[in-house]
This record gives structure tokens, C-alpha cells and sequence, in this order.
């Protein structure tokens, strides 16, 4: 299963999508949502205690996913682990083939649903980078070898294009670059000017790709939720207010996400779709936006 690292070694237009894994021990309905996507996008990204919410962890619906045929993206969150269970994950996520990381600091615990939770944060995402390049050079934390074997893990990253210092956004996209990032995939977009000016101005000469994150709106209320609920989230008035205008708040949000889409094509490397509960529509975003992987 090395279709992602493939399309991004030959240069495709990349397209991953989302897929929450479930909130008990019953993944049929994840395993049905994503199997919609088949043939359809490079890789399918399984969060990390998104949010701070409790599911069930990435690296088992991760497994589930990929005993369907299907590649995934495991997020792995400093969150909830120290150094020891995170090199203990990430050793057990290669030996069972999955290969591609999304490296996270995590959301704080106050945003989630178990607010008294002890946080840990022992690292953080620029330094999970690094363990990961230590791990697959055969080396743990403490620079001591693996006895049994280096890691064949292939890390990204999270980058915020719209995030409102420039300077400290080059700075953070740089440490990552460093630290051994191999793609970059960004919060929801929805200031596209933003977007260029971050592909022109700072990741320009990276020569790592871009997914801009594109996420499916499905109601105004939808898109005040998470402007008020998830950090880093700015919806602008004037895509609300299409959607509270709309006969058809849904499918106004498919065809908001597909010339989304279309923009981000313009710019940058791959797109990233978010269509918590929805994933089963991701196909109908693709047909709109006429993208589709080679």
C-alpha cells in the first residue's frame, strides 16, 4: 500500500479525505463511508482524537481500513501519549504496513469531551517529526539502535495557511520541513488569497506538496458551529450566508466544496475533503469539481 507516496513521487494532483473512526467497537458504518471512497482519492486520513473527542484510536480503524483494501493516513496525536507510547505506536503502525503518518500536536483537552482528562503534550508535533526520522534511521529517542529493526513510516504535517502571522507561520513550516515532514496538508480553507500568497511567498521552493483543506458545509448553522467551536476555523459571512439562502443548504455545500476545489487545483499541490458524517458525497464533490486520480 503505496499508492500516496507514489502519486506524490510522480507528481499527481493529490486528493485524500477524511474519515472519523467510531465512537464504540462497531466500525461498520466508518468501513461502509470509506468504501465509498474506493478509487477515488489517494489515501484516506483516519483522525486522532479530533477535537479532543473520544473514538476509537487511529491506528486500529487504520488496520479495519486497510484489511478492506483501502490506504490510510494514521493521525498520531501528542496529545494522550508520552515519548514511550508514541515510538511504541509508531513501531507498531510499520510493522503493520502503515506506512503514512500525520504528525499532530493534538487539540487541547478543554475542547473536547472530557474535559477533567490529564493532558500529556510530552512532545509536540515538530519534535514527533524528528522521532519519526530517529525511528526509521533505526534509532530511538534517545539516539540508542533498535535491535530489531528501523521503521519505514513516510511523516506529514499540519500547516495553517490562514494563519494571521506570517512570520510565525514561516517559522512553523520551516521547523516541520526540517524536522522531515514529506507532505503538508492545511486547516480548512476559505481564503484562497491567503493560500497563494503562503504557496508563493514561503513553501514555494519546498518541493514538498500542499493539500489545501476543503471541508463540506452542510447548513449556515453548520459553518457558525464550527467557527465558534473549532480553533482556527473563519467561515466568511458571505459563504453563510449563501448557504442560509439556499433551497437546498446540502447540496449548496457540495457545490460551494467543488469550486473549492477547482480554486485550490490553481494553487497548490492536492486537496484534503472533510465531510464529517458525509463522506458517502465526497464522489459527488470529485464529479462537480471533475477531479479524479490517474
Amino acid at each position: 500500500m503505496n499508492k500516496f507516496r507514489n502519486a506524490i513521487k510522480s507528481g499527481e494532483f493529490l486528493i485524500t479525505a477524511e474519515v472519523a473512526p467510531p465512537k464504540g467497537a462497531d466500525p461498520t458504518h466508518m468501513i461502509k463511508m470509506a468504501e465509498t471512497l474506493k478509487g477515488r482519492v489517494h489515501a484516506i486520513n483516519v483522525t486522532d482524537g479530533s477535537r479532543a473527542v473520544l473514538r476509537m484510536s487511529s491506528l486500529a480503524a487504520c488496520i479495519i481500513l486497510k484489511n478492506h483494501g483501502l490506504e490510510p493516513i494514521c493521525q498520531v496525536a501528542c496529545r494522550d501519549r508520552n515519548r514511550i507510547a508514541l515510538q511504541a505506536d509508531l513501531m507498531g503502525a510499520s510493522a503493520l504496513g502503515l506506512n503514512n503518518i500525520l504528525a499532530l500536536t493534538g487539540d487541547p483537552v478543554k475542547a473536547g469531551d472530557h474535559k477533567d482528562a490529564k493532558s500529556v503534550f510530552d512532545m509536540e508535533s515538530t519534535r514527533l517529526l524528528k522521532m519519526i526520522g530517529n525511528l526509521n534511521q533505526g534509532i530511538d529517542w534517545n539516539e540508542k539502535a533498535l535491535p530489531d529493526g528501523a521503521t519505514d513510516l513516510f511523516p506529514g504535517a499540519a500547516v495553517d495557511p490562514q494563519s494571521p502571522s506570517l512570520s510565525g507561520l514561516k517559522k512553523r513550516f520551516e521547523r516541520k520541513l526540517l524536522a522531515g515532514s514529506q507532505f503538508f496538508q492545511s486547516q480548512l480553507i476559505c481564503d484562497f488569497e491567503k493560500l497563494e500568497k503562503f504557496m508563493n511567498e514561503i513553501a514555494v521552493d519546498s518541493n514538498k506538496p500542499i493539500l489545501a483543506g476543503i471541508f463540506l458545509l452542510k447548513s449556515a448553522k453548520n459553518a457558525a458551529f464550527l467557527n465558534k467551536y473549532v480553533p482556527g476555523v473563519e467561515i466568511p459571512e458571505h459563504i453563510i450566508n449563501r448557504l442560509a439562502n439556499a433551497e437546498k443548504p446540502l447540496q449548496e455545500g457540495i457545490k460551494i466544496a467543488a469550486e473549492q476545489i477547482k480554486i485550490a487545483s490553481q494553487i497548490c499541490h492536492g486537496v484534503h475533503i472533510m465531510a464529517i458524517k458525509r463522506e458517502d458525497l465526497v464522489p459527488k464533490i470529485l464529479d462537480m469539481a471533475e477531479i479524479s486520480i490517474k
